[in-house]
């Protein structure tokens, strides 16, 4: 069997920790094993404890203490620790041959996109043989406003480039949106909402600049979004297939017995 696991990325409060507690609560309800890795050496509290923690390595806590860094500065030198340390890593994930792991990353963008960190991060799991697929989360309130939107569009799209690896766009906290007709042209972003928010005032330049954005987003048709309700399993499911789908989780597994205990007592009557 191969070796899967998911990278969590996405903006700060996008609601990567409760997209990882999700997802192991729903491996769990299906039985499959799974692990959670926290690369975010700021986090503070987890509603399941990872399995492997950036912060027995190095904390943020710790080094802005003792370096007097700043905490984006701070965050940038642990991930850069771990890379200098990355038999850590390789150590700690060794321990876990057949399971799955998601991977709870930090929510500074420029990680994802200004930096080689986590492309190198990503590089280190694949020499290990590690099938990844980038779930990049986007929180649905961001289409109330169609500039922000779009950034977030193109923050993923630069995740995608830099990454090189199986990639899944997700809004998250679709629980909280109560109309959600309308929502194809933000599933599939619509160049025109763009141009429909371009201030009529705003010089020549800056309308030719969104006209711009919009026409590459539309010509190189890379993103789309899959909406995330925690509290609908089916679309818990449906994300979890789509990922599946993308690293081609399952094609070698074994064919496995049912568990005795999980068969129906009327599935005996029946076939005697």
């Amino acid at each position: 069997m191969g070796r899967f696991c998911q990278l969590v990325m996405g903006p700060a409060g996008s609601g990567k920790s409760t997209y990882c507690a999700t997802m192991l609560n729903h491996f769990k309800s299906v039985k499959r094993n799974v692990h959670l890795v926290n690369l975010d050496p700021a986090a503070e509290a987890f509603e399941i404890e990872p399995s492997i923690d950036i912060r027995d390595l190095i904390s943020l806590d710790d080094v802005m203490e003792e370096l007097n860094f700043g905490p984006n500065g701070g965050l940038i030198y642990c991930l850069e620790f771990l890379l200098q340390n990355i038999d850590w890593l390789e150590d700690e994930v060794g321990a876990y041959e057949d399971d799955y792991l998601l991977i709870d990353c930090p929510g500074q963008i420029e990680l994802y996109t200004h930096f080689p960190i986590m492309t190198r991060i990503c590089e280190a799991l694949q020499r290990l043989d590690f099938r990844i697929c980038g779930i990049y989360l986007l929180e649905s309130q961001f289409v109330q406003d169609k500039a922000k939107f779009f950034s977030g569009v193109l923050s993923a799209t630069s995740a995608m480039i830099n990454l090189e690896i199986p990639h899944l766009n997700v809004f998250s906290k679709m629980d909280l949106v109560e109309d959600k007709s309308n929502w194809d042209r933000f599933f599939n972003p619509d160049p025109y909402l763009l141009e429909e928010e371009i201030p009529t005032k705003s010089s020549e330049r800056f309308q030719s600049l969104n006209r711009a954005i919009a026409n590459m987003v539309e010509s190189q048709s890379l993103v789309n979004f899959l909406p995330l309700d925690i509290t609908d399993e089916d679309s818990v499911a449906a994300i979890l297939s789509h990922a599946d789908n993308a690293i081609q989780y399952g094609e070698d597994l074994e064919p496995k017995d049912p568990d005795i205990e999980d068969v129906d007592d009327d599935f005996f009557t029946n076939s005697m």
